[in-house]
């Protein structure tokens, strides 16, 4: 990312202005997908909606420099996660047939938390005293990184690898189990 700021930066524009025209539409379509998240009727809409979200927020990521988080960001959640979670639903339900219906009540009530911690956030972020610059961050290269995640912490990285095929068999068995 601070390669297109520096490329902008040879242009008219300043960097500041380049940021801003950028950043906050991210951020806005980033809400709003998530906002449609919870408010779809169809489950099979809201996980579609959920990786425009999580791909916002990988450009979120990219304004931080952690191009790293980023990326992991697209390949691990929208990549894997939000195919698993196609899989699940294709397998296990019919998505066309029948949108989610909630009760009304239901509905007041969750608006109602997320205002109450809407506030209390809002309460939070207000009274706290916020340092402006940032602190010195340690240079971690993606090669030790993944040298480390190769070696040292091979074994965690195949069992959540196993863990996930295992889920993928599951959900394809309680598909076909329910189907015949």
């Amino acid at each position: 990312m601070s390669g297109l700021i520096q490329v902008l930066n040879n242009s008219l524009l300043s960097q500041d202005a380049v940021i801003k025209a950028t950043f906050y539409p991210i951020a806005f379509l980033t809400l709003f997908f998530a906002f449609l998240v919870v408010m779809s009727r169809s489950i099979f809409h809201s996980v579609i909606y959920l990786a425009f979200t999580l791909i916002g927020i990988a450009g979120i990521y990219l304004y931080l420099d952690a191009e790293f988080l980023a990326i992991v960001q697209v390949l691990i959640y929208v990549g894997a996660i939000v195919t698993l979670f196609i899989f699940t639903i294709m397998l296990t339900t019919q998505a066309d047939t029948e949108p989610i219906r909630g009760t009304v009540r239901r509905m007041w009530a969750g608006a109602l938390a997320g205002f109450a911690i809407f506030l209390i956030l809002s309460k939070v972020i207000t009274m706290t005293t916020w340092h402006i610059g940032l602190p010195e961050a340690a240079f971690v290269n993606l090669r030790e990184l993944g040298r480390s995640l190769m070696s040292k912490y091979a074994l965690p990285f195949e069992v959540i690898s196993l863990i996930s095929l295992a889920a993928l068999v599951g959900v394809i068995v309680i598909g076909r189990g329910r189907k015949r």
